[in-house]
């Protein structure tokens, strides 16, 4: 399906506040970037690089008084995402190095405090895709989705605790909870259509089986139709906005709808 997806923030600076954006898409597997367009008032001068997580990033310095930036793309994306139960746990030794740092706690994701929840969730399961699968069901059925509950400090640690959360605390503690059964995973934060209220929206991928398969414990299905804007070990490395002085957030606008072909 054809989609376009897009947000518009406006802010409000006291003073002249750098900032680093995550909002360009890029393709890869399960999506293609069709057109872009990148619109910042005012216009200010803007450099683009690529972090360690391969994710695009926009450096500027907001001036003080009003600014709004406006993304849109239009992308093709995969109606179904893969699945495979029975995919194959592997071990430690066995993983590409590029996947050993999603093995390590951090910090919402203490994967080093949760091992035994995890051996009561998925310990009966076979190692691998039927596990991290048994823990996306654990969290869909018994975590409550409550806005309110939680805010930018939670935790994995603290959402087991609480059993409350939105969809980046679902994503952490499924992260947490996969780790601590040496399984990688990462954050994933972008666009998913049809949402329900439309925002935003985190989910996790978990490495096994020699791939990297998307779950979301928001969904009691598995769900396509997704837009990536950036991967990361946890929140701190997928923040949408990093801002480095005093701005305000004064509103913000998702969207996004299927595009007629």
């Amino acid at each position: 399906m054809q989609l376009e997806a897009g947000c518009q923030i406006h802010y409000h600076a006291s003073e002249p506040t750098p900032c680093i954006f995550m909002l360009r898409p890029r393709s890869g597997y399960g999506q293609w970037i069709m057109s872009e367009e990148y619109v910042l008032a005012p216009k200010v001068p803007i450099l683009e690089y690529t972090d360690f997580y391969g994710n695009l990033c926009q450096r500027l310095v907001i001036p003080a008084g009003d600014f709004q930036v406006r993304t849109v793309a239009q992308v093709e994306t995969a109606d179904e995402i893969d699945v495979q139960p029975g995919a194959p746990y592997l071990s430690v030794e066995n993983l590409p190095e590029s996947v050993l740092l999603f093995l390590l706690p951090s910090r919402y994701c203490q994967s080093d405090q949760l091992g035994q929840l995890a051996l009561e969730i998925a310990g009966a399961q076979a190692p691998g895709y039927d596990q991290v699968s048994a823990i996306c069901d654990w969290i869909h059925t018994q975590i409550e989705y409550q806005y309110g509950t939680s805010n930018a400090s939670t935790s994995a640690v603290e959402t087991a605790q609480s059993r409350q959360g939105v969809c980046r605390d679902f994503a952490h503690l499924g992260i947490a909870l996969c780790r601590s059964l040496n399984i990688p995973a990462r954050m994933v934060v972008g666009y998913l259509y049809e949402l329900d209220p439309m925002d935003l929206h985190a989910w996790f991928e978990a490495y096994v089986g020699g791939q990297w398969f998307t779950f979301d414990a928001t969904q009691a299905q598995p769900r396509g139709n997704r837009v990536t804007l950036a991967y990361g070990r946890d929140a701190a490395d997928v923040a949408l906005a990093t801002q480095f002085g005093l701005l305000q957030l004064q509103e913000m606008k998702v969207w996004v709808k299927a595009v007629s072909t």
